[in-house]
């Protein structure tokens, strides 16, 4: 590929954008999301847009906003500048030796590169990606505001909008009592039409999880996310092996494709929650999706409440995976108060429709980067030129 299609510069802001209420999990409630924005430009002037989103700072895992600002531009970026847009997997090598882990980071330049390569080239980045198999996904909407009756309004809404049908309950903050009490409200006070989630989000040892998640099943609850820690591959196995009646769904046990080979061997899960950040990028949630297909594991397209820039890149490599899937969550957008593109990605029947224009398909508003940037609220800026600053080093 000649000169024309290097990664010539990067750009990186921390964005705050406020929810639309809180959103509570087993660790704490969030009211804003922080998503740290990627701009890359190529030589030729094309210019693409990644995103990588924590939930809770930190919380989620190792990875906060800032450190993933931080590694971008003192690692990552010196490590892709000048580097052909078209070797991907080129790119993601160095960005390995330049820096260990930082999956989230990794995924936000990966992200951009895409994007920007895809409109060069005026086509959807899912033609980058291997190829379209679903025009549109299940929907699914988690309800997290903590209180049954609020919660139990936003189902109801969402179902006579004819968005969501398949509804998430974050559980875990409280004794697993009450949280079964909860589920349970929820669930009698929504149609028999509704699929019904729960994620525990790994609030739950081995012998709680085996002694309430029955209830919850008994309830009407038909996949369980992560009820137990991580490391705690034998309880998922166990429970993987012994629960009737609902499947149950690894989200942060499986991060790298090595992970989903422990989970498929040891035959410790249903069903695997994808998540773009968590797998380093696009290219490597497809390579965990492979495992999961080889080893008959179904998947899901999991959030990390991203804006419209991740949840539509997790949009196009989430239509190119074959196997069973069930649905998706990208519904961030519709969390924050307002949004980055100058048009969402529409959402019909219930399913997510996914956009076919160059890219990621979207339009992103730079007034609303520069309204929501965190440098621009303070007195410091955080997000500098990385083309300049590694020609000044």
């Amino acid at each position: 590929m000649s000169q024309e299609f290097t990664i010539e510069r990067l750009q990186v802001r921390i964005l705050d954008i406020p929810t639309i209420r809180p959103h509570k999990l087993s660790f704490g409630s969030i009211q804003r999301q922080s998503p740290v924005i990627v701009q890359l430009w190529l030589r030729n002037g094309a210019c693409g847009f990644g995103e990588a989103a924590t939930i809770g700072g930190p919380s989620w895992n190792e990875e906060s906003p800032e450190s993933i600002a931080h590694a971008i531009e003192n690692y990552l970026a010196p490590a892709v500048l000048g580097q052909a847009a078209g070797g991907i997997e080129q790119v993601l090598a160095r960005m390995d030796l330049a820096c260990k882990g930082n999956a989230f980071a990794k995924s936000a330049v990966e992200m951009a590169l895409i994007d920007a390569l895809a409109r060069t080239l005026n086509i959807p980045a899912w033609q980058l990606l291997g190829g379209k198999l679903h025009q549109s996904l299940p929907l699914a909407w988690t309800l997290a505001s903590g209180d049954v009756e609020r919660d139990l309004q936003e189902a109801q809404l969402r179902l006579e909008q004819r968005r969501h049908r398949i509804f998430k309950m974050k559980i875990g903050a409280r004794a697993p009592q009450d949280d079964v009490a909860h589920v349970t409200r929820i669930a009698r006070g929504l149609p028999g039409s509704a699929t019904l989630t729960v994620d525990v989000n790994q609030a739950w040892d081995g012998n709680t999880a085996r002694r309430y998640l029955p209830q919850l099943i008994e309830a009407g609850v038909t996949l369980i996310e992560q009820p137990v820690a991580k490391w705690n591959v034998p309880a998922l196995r166990q429970l993987a092996q012994e629960l009737r009646g609902a499947l149950v769904m690894a989200d942060e046990t499986v991060c790298t494709p090595q992970d989903a080979m422990l989970l498929a061997r040891e035959q410790a899960a249903h069903v695997f929650s994808l998540k773009v950040a968590k797998h380093g990028g696009l290219l490597r949630t497809r390579k965990v999706a492979a495992v999961a297909e080889a080893a008959d594991i179904g998947w899901y397209g999991g959030t990390m409440l991203e804006t419209s820039i991740g949840s539509a890149a997790s949009a196009h490599v989430f239509s190119t995976l074959p196997g069973a899937h069930h649905g998706c969550e990208l519904f961030g957008p519709q969390l924050l108060v307002d949004d980055i593109v100058e048009q969402r990605m529409p959402i019909s029947d219930f399913e997510l429709q996914l956009p076919d224009g160059p890219g990621y398909g979207l339009t992103v508003s730079l007034s609303q980067l520069d309204r929501f940037d965190r440098a621009l609220a303070g007195s410091q800026p955080l997000h500098v030129d990385l083309g300049q600053a590694a020609a000044s080093r």
